[in-house]
């Protein structure tokens, strides 16, 4: 129960670490409007290539924001198993976050390629509602260590 807890504020911590860099490339970057990806015809073509741009040659902010993200699928997945050992409700939260991450990646990458506001606006939600799962999930965490003592040390 302990590593539930700490996964899951370890993911709200990096949900916020997450936010600061997204707020910093929002407002001291201004994203060319030619770069690789940019109005690809194949979606998800333009996102490996817009994605890797990013990380690899973009602005500092693009850059950490992009890479910091992909490290966040990556805990969120992590996170899955964890909540599996406290209770049906804690998994499904980590399954809901995890989801909430990717979709907020997808929509940072189409803000990326093709610079639709309603894009930073989904990526901005599905931000707020993955902190909210992992939230709930820390809670559901400490209780079930609070009420199952002989497994508290797991």
């Amino acid at each position: 129960m302990r590593r539930a807890v700490a996964v899951n504020l370890t993911v709200c911590v990096l949900l916020f670490v997450q936010y600061i860099l997204g707020m910093g490339a929002n407002v001291f970057i201004t994203l060319p409007a030619s770069h690789p990806g940019a109005n690809a015809s194949n979606y998800f073509s333009g996102v490996g290539s817009g994605v890797s741009w990013a990380i690899s040659s973009g602005p500092g902010w693009v850059a950490a924001h992009a890479a910091f993200g992909l490290a966040l699928v990556i805990v969120a997945i992590i996170a899955v198993p964890l909540a599996r050992g406290v209770s049906r409700t804690a998994t499904a939260l980590a399954v809901l976050g995890g989801l909430c991450i990717i979709g907020a990646g997808f929509n940072g990458a189409s803000f990326l390629n093709y610079g639709h506001a309603v894009s930073s606006l989904i990526m901005a939600g599905l931000w707020a509602a993955a902190l909210a799962c992992y939230a709930v999930g820390a809670l559901l965490a400490v209780r079930a260590e609070r009420y199952s003592p002989s497994v508290a040390n797991t």
